[in-house]
C-alpha cells in the first residue's frame, strides 16, 4: 500500500494562529471510499448527530479515483463523544474574521489589531456582564457592528449571520445558532463607543502612515516645495428621530426644530487623490452649517495634529471659515479656499505676473493677508460664466502660479464629493430618495455606529488600494502602460467583493485583490465635452429636395437663442462681466465683487483675451501662458481654454 508520508509540512502542523499552512482559500482532497463515520456502532451518521466524518485510510490518491474536495473552515481541537462522533471545541465566535479588511489593517498596524481592542474594552455590566462568552463575544461583536455598516439592507441578526459564513456548518461542541436582536443590542450597549472609536483612530492612523510610505500619484503642487492636496467638506447624516437623538443632534431647515429627522454633522478629511479618509470629526447638526463645520475644523486640528503640517495643502469650499480661524489654520499648514461673493477683500498690490494680486481679508479683529485668484469657468451650452475665487496663503507666484492652483482645485470635489458619495452607498436609504440613515437610537450608540463606519470604509478602501497595486497596466487606451490608480478601483464593486469573501470564510487575499483589480473605472473624463456635430454618422446630409428638419424643441426652460459668435469667444469685451440671470443658467457670482469698489484685477489688452472656457473642471483649463511645470504632478491640464481674470495673453 502506498501512503503519504508524514512530514513537517503535514497537516498537524499548524502555524501560531491556528491556521493551515499555506493559507487563504486552501482546499483538502480525501478519496470518497476512505471517508467514514466516526460512530462506534458503525451505522451512518443522522441529520441531527452533529458530527463530522473522518478518514479511515491513508493511501494516495490516483488517477481517476473519486475524491471529495473539502474547504477548510476552521482549525480547532477536536472532542470526541462517547459513541464515536467528533466534534469541534469552541464557538463561530472565536473563529469569525472580517476576511481582506482584517487582512489589510493587520499589515498595515501589525496582527491581532480588534483582538488587542477587544481585550481593552471594559463592559458595562448593567447590560451584559460577559463572564460567560458564548453565543457572542467582545472581539466578535465589534466586527459584527463594523460589518452592520457595509450592509444596509440587513439588521444586527443577519449581520452576525453573515460573519459566521460557514462556520456555522462547523459541529460545534456546544450547539450554536445567532444570537437575538435583543442580545445583540445588549452586546452593543455594553461595549459602548469607546472600543469602535479606538478602532476608527487605529485604522486612520494605518491609512496616513501608508501614504506616507506608499507614493499613491499623490496630488502634489510645488516643485522645491512639494505640497500635497487633501480636501476637507462638511456632511449631514441623519439619525432615527428619537427624544434621546434629537436633544444632542438637534437638525437643521427649521427654526423649531421640526424637521423630520435630527442629523448628526460630520467633517471627512480626505486624500485630494486616493479619497482615502485621514480623519472624520463629528458632532450635532447645529442650526447654522457655518458655525457647526467651523467648531469642528477646530476639533479637526485639535484631534489631527499630524495631518496639519506645513507640507499639506488643504482645499476647503465656500463655507467661510472666518479670518482668524484662517490664520489659525497657515500657522500651522496651508489651504486654498474659495470664498463666496459677499465676502469682502481689499486689494493691496497691483496685477502680479500670473494673474493674482495680494488682498486683505479682515473680520473678528483680525487681519490676514491672502493671495486672490479668480477666474471665470464656463459649460458649453450656456452662456453666463460662473466665477471662481480663490485665496490662498502661498504667495510665491513662481513656485505656485495661479494657474496650476486653480487647476488644482478641481480635486476638491473628487476628494470630498465623490468620497462621500461613495462612502455614504454602504448607508441605509443611501441614493437620491431622503438620504442616509444612521440606525441606533441614542447619542452613544451613535457614536458607535459613525466610528464604525468610518473604520469600514477606510478599510475597503485599503483593499481597492491593494488591488490597484496588484492590478496590471491597461494594455491600451489613454491610460495605456501607465500605473493603476486607486481611483480606477470601484468602491462598490470592491465592497461587495469583501461582502462575499467574508461569507464564504477563507479566500486568498492575493487572488481577491488581483480579481478586483481586474475591473477599473473611467476616470477624468470630460463630461462637457461638445459633440461632434459635423461627423457624417451623427448628421447625416439630406437627400435632395428634401426640406431641412425643424429644430427639436427645447427640453430647458430656459432661452436657447445663441450669442454671438465673437461675443461667445470674448464675453466682456465691454469691461462688463455679464449681468446675473442673463443666460440659461443664473451665475452664481455676479461679477468680481470681492474687492467691492476698487479697482479690479481686469485684462486692460482686450484685443488678446483667451477664448472663453468651456470645460466645468477646472483641472482641464490653462491660461495662454500657463505650463505644465515638473513638480506639478496632477495629471497633464488639457485644453488651453481658461481665462483668468487678471491673466495677460
Amino acid at each position: 500500500m502506498s501512503s503519504y508520508p508524514a512530514g513537517p509540512r503535514s497537516a498537524s502542523s499548524t502555524t501560531d494562529g491556528g491556521e493551515v499552512p499555506g493559507g487563504g482559500s486552501l482546499m483538502v482532497a480525501v478519496r470518497l471510499e476512505d471517508l467514514a463515520s466516526p460512530l462506534r456502532n458503525g451505522g451512518p451518521l443522522g441529520e441531527g448527530d452533529r458530527s463530522a466524518l473522518v478518514i479511515g485510510g491513508t493511501e494516495q490518491i490516483r488517477t481517476g479515483d473519486v475524491a471529495v474536495f473539502c474547504k477548510v473552515v476552521a482549525v480547532a481541537p477536536a472532542r470526541v463523544r462517547r459513541d464515536g462522533r467528533v466534534q469541534a471545541q469552541g464557538s463561530p465566535a472565536a473563529h469569525a474574521t472580517l476576511g481582506p479588511l482584517e487582512e489589510w489593517l493587520e499589515q498595515q498596524a501589525g496582527p491581532g489589531v480588534i483582538e488587542q481592542v477587544a481585550d481593552r474594552a471594559v463592559l458595562r455590566e448593567q447590560y451584559v456582564k460577559g463572564e460567560r462568552e458564548r453565543l457572542l463575544t467582545r472581539a466578535f461583536m465589534i466586527r459584527v457592528i463594523v460589518l452592520m455598516t457595509l450592509v444596509p439592507d440587513a439588521d444586527v441578526r443577519e449581520a452576525v449571520t453573515a460573519l459566521a459564513g460557514d462556520l456555522v456548518l462547523v459541529p460545534w461542541a456546544r450547539s450554536w445558532a445567532p444570537a437575538s436582536a435583543r442580545a445583540c443590542g445588549d452586546w452593543r450597549n455594553a461595549l459602548g463607543p469607546e472600543p469602535l472609536e479606538e478602532l476608527q483612530d487605529i485604522v486612520l492612523r494605518a491609512s496616513w502612515a501608508e501614504h506616507q510610505d506608499q507614493d499613491w500619484r499623490a496630488v502634489i503642487i510645488g516643485r522645491d516645495k512639494p505640497l500635497t492636496a487633501g480636501s476637507l467638506d462638511g456632511t449631514l447624516i441623519r439619525v432615527p428621530d428619537t427624544p434621546a437623538n434629537r436633544a444632542a443632534f438637534g437638525s437643521v431647515g427649521t427654526a423649531d426644530d421640526s424637521s423630520p429627522f435630527p442629523q448628526v454633522r460630520a467633517l471627512p478629511l480626505n486624500d485630494a487623490s486616493t479619497r482615502a479618509l485621514l480623519g472624520m470629526p463629528h458632532g450635532p447638526a447645529g442650526t447654522d452649517k457655518a458655525a457647526a463645520e467651523q467648531k469642528l475644523l477646530d476639533q479637526a486640528a485639535e484631534q489631527y495634529p499630524h495631518l496639519f503640517t506645513k507640507d499639506r495643502l488643504w482645499l476647503l469650499d465656500r463655507n467661510f471659515p472666518g479670518a482668524a480661524r484662517i490664520t489659525r489654520l497657515i500657522a500651522r499648514t496651508h489651504v486654498l479656499i474659495r470664498l463666496k461673493s459677499d465676502i469682502p477683500l481689499r486689494r493691496i498690490t497691483e496685477i502680479l505676473p500670473d494673474g493674482s494680486y495680494l488682498a486683505e481679508l479682515s473680520g473678528d479683529r483680525v487681519t490676514v493677508t491672502v493671495r486672490v485668484i479668480e477666474y471665470w469657468v464656463t459649460v458649453e451650452g450656456q452662456d453666463v460664466p460662473e466665477m471662481f475665487c480663490l485665496i490662498t496663503d502661498l504667495t510665491d507666484i513662481e513656485e505656485y502660479p495661479a494657474p496650476e492652483l486653480a487647476g488644482l482645485y478641481r480635486w476638491r470635489w473628487d476628494g470630498s464629493e465623490t468620497a462621500l458619495r461613495e462612502a455614504k452607498a454602504s448607508l441605509n436609504g443611501a441614493g437620491p430618495g431622503t438620504g442616509p440613515m444612521l440606525r441606533s437610537g441614542t447619542p452613544d450608540l451613535i457614536r458607535q455606529e459613525l466610528a464604525a463606519w468610518a473604520a469600514a470604509t477606510e478599510m475597503t478602501r485599503g483593499v481597492a488600494r491593494a488591488a490597484a497595486l496588484a492590478a496590471a497596466p491597461a494594455g491600451k487606451g489613454r491610460r495605456a502602460g501607465q500605473p493603476v490608480q486607486p481611483r480606477e478601483i470601484s468602491h462598490a464593486r470592491t465592497r461587495r467583493a469583501i461582502l462575499a469573501a467574508i461569507r464564504s470564510g477563507k479566500t486568498c487575499y492575493t487572488a481577491l485583490t488581483s480579481t478586483i483589480g481586474r475591473y477599473r473605472t473611467v476616470i477624468d473624463r470630460n463630461r462637457h465635452r461638445a459633440a461632434n456635430r459635423n461627423h457624417p454618422a451623427a448628421s447625416p446630409a439630406p437627400a435632395s429636395g428634401t426640406p431641412s428638419p425643424a429644430p427639436p424643441k427645447p427640453s430647458s426652460p430656459w432661452p436657447t437663442t445663441q450669442p454671438d459668435q465673437a461675443k461667445r469667444q470674448h464675453p466682456d469685451l465691454t469691461g462688463n462681466s455679464p449681468a446675473r440671470g442673463t443666460g440659461r443658467q443664473p451665475a452664481r457670482h455676479a461679477g468680481p465683487q470681492h474687492a467691492l469698489t476698487q479697482k479690479l484685477p481686469t485684462v486692460t489688452e482686450t484685443g488678446k483675451l483667451a477664448q472663453a472656457p468651456k470645460c466645468l473642471k477646472p483641472m482641464a483649463l490653462r491660461s495662454a501662458r500657463s505650463r505644465t511645470r515638473p513638480g506639478y504632478c496632477i495629471q497633464a491640464l488639457e485644453a488651453a481654454d481658461f481665462r483668468l481674470s487678471g491673466f495677460r495673453s
